[in-house]
């Protein structure tokens, strides 16, 4: 899939549930994917017991690789040039993510045109967990 600045315009977003009611099996399993078997994850006892959490969390990086997912859905893995994002509220067990991609502006490159997409999760309450930027090479 590659886009070119006729299908894609600044101002323009998407939107993307990325997961209803998170499960605890679901962190568990990016656990076992990723190697990240930190007790903050996976042990509910030491996250309340020893770090005085509520609970167990998900791993910003399970949060930053499904908020991609409204990039990649949208303009395709293949052009995506840089991702980057920022951690701003931990993400919980049942919490309901969707993910907003903006088109910030679309700059002419050497290599082509470049679209630049602000990027911004929130949960069930409307609560930012991460937000961040994207670079993405479109078809001329």
């Amino acid at each position: 899939m590659s886009l070119s600045t006729d299908d894609i315009k600044v101002g323009e977003s998407r939107a993307r549930v990325l997961v209803d009611d998170l499960k605890r099996t679901r962190i568990v399993q990016y656990a076992g994917a990723s190697g990240d078997f930190n007790p903050l994850h996976t042990d509910g006892r030491f996250a309340v017991e020893a770090a005085g959490y509520p609970g167990v969390f998900a791993h910003g990086m399970l949060t930053m690789g499904m908020s991609g997912r409204v990039l990649t859905d949208w303009v395709g893995p293949e052009s995506l040039l840089r991702y980057g994002v920022r951690f701003k509220a931990q993400v919980w067990p049942g919490d309901t993510l969707t993910a907003t991609a903006t088109v910030e502006s679309i700059e002419d490159t050497p290599d082509g045109p470049v679209a630049h997409f602000s990027l911004c999760t929130v949960n069930q309450d409307g609560i930012e967990v991460v937000t961040g930027t994207a670079a993405a090479l479109l078809e001329p």
